[in-house]
């Protein structure tokens, strides 16, 4: 874990910003070193207003004074002498813009990945990558570490955070298992769904082949975890999505960044998308088993 950005070095590779730079309003950026704070009520210890003028010794105290507040003194809590009529003073909310910055820059990386920008094995800083996208170190980090969690990266400490580089032992490992988990999966949903389920997951098919067709690498391997997930969500088990979910994210990020993943695997892979959903719809055992088998020994998509 980084253990702040006064420590942290970058040791990426001079290059130019990935991306467009996320546009983050002047108040709403923030230090490296913790979130900007939210504007404190002015009597919690902050003087908000000047003070008032003295009263002159001459001047009598206001009727309405206790005799201490001549003096200037007065009780926790109370009022000051001569601002009791004004009401309570109005304190602006904190401002809510992290949440919005956060998911643009946690955006903006998943591309970067995804596009190559941020190359496999490199190593990259949160105060380098902010630079990059133009926001603070904070929102940086807290991206990364969400795609720590989902496999894309690995921290490492006192550093920032590698982008993942499996072995093809690692990605074969990987299809291997979702292969274990998916295809008794979708061999015993093809007995048991009917047809009008399976013409429902089609606009999610379609999706794949629209990206695919374009070269959008990116919005393919959303489409891509879109269409399995709706496939096995039929088998009713939550365990098993969140599993396979987690080996789909896995074995996917190294791909999708790869150089080497050229359009038309992915034009190939969405059309067993297709072909798949149609076997299912006229319940052809035979054609879907060799569909599912076939879709994670090639490209493990």
């Amino acid at each position: 874990m980084e253990q702040g950005a006064a420590r942290e070095r970058a040791t990426d590779r001079p290059s130019p910003p990935f991306g467009n730079p996320v546009r983050v309003p002047e108040q709403a950026r923030t230090t490296p070193q913790r979130p900007a704070e939210p504007e404190r009520n002015p009597g919690a210890g902050a003087t908000a207003f000047p003070a008032s003028p003295p009263v002159p010794p001459s001047a009598p105290a206001p009727a309405s004074a206790s005799p201490g507040s001549a003096r200037g003194d007065r009780t926790h809590g109370e009022p000051a002498a001569g601002r009791a009529e004004a009401g309570p003073v109005s304190v602006p909310g904190p401002r809510v813009v992290r949440h919005s910055v956060r998911v643009q820059v946690l955006a903006a990386l998943r591309a970067a990945l995804v596009d190559g920008d941020l190359v496999p094995g490199e190593v990259y800083s949160a105060p380098a990558l902010g630079e990059r996208l133009g926001v603070s170190a904070t929102p940086v980090r807290e991206a990364m570490q969400r795609l720590a969690v989902e496999g894309a990266v690995e921290v490492v400490p006192n550093r920032g955070f590698r982008v993942t580089e499996r072995t093809p032992r690692e990605l074969a490992e990987l299809a291997e298992v979702r292969a274990l988990i998916e295809v008794p999966v979708i061999l015993r949903l093809a007995h048991t769904v009917p047809a009008a389920r399976w013409a429902e997951l089609r606009p999610l098919a379609e999706a794949t082949a629209t990206a695919a067709a374009l070269g959008d690498r990116a919005h393919y391997a959303e489409a891509d975890r879109d269409f399995h997930r709706a496939v096995l969500t039929l088998a009713g088990n939550q365990q098993l999505l969140a599993v396979a979910d987690d080996l789909h994210r896995r074995s996917q990020w190294p791909l999708m960044n790869a150089r080497a993943f050229r359009q038309e695997v992915l034009v190939a892979d969405a059309a067993e998308h297709m072909a798949l959903l149609d076997a299912l719809t006229a319940r052809d055992l035979d054609v879907v088993q060799s569909l599912v088998r076939e879709h994670f020994t090639g490209s493990g998509c």
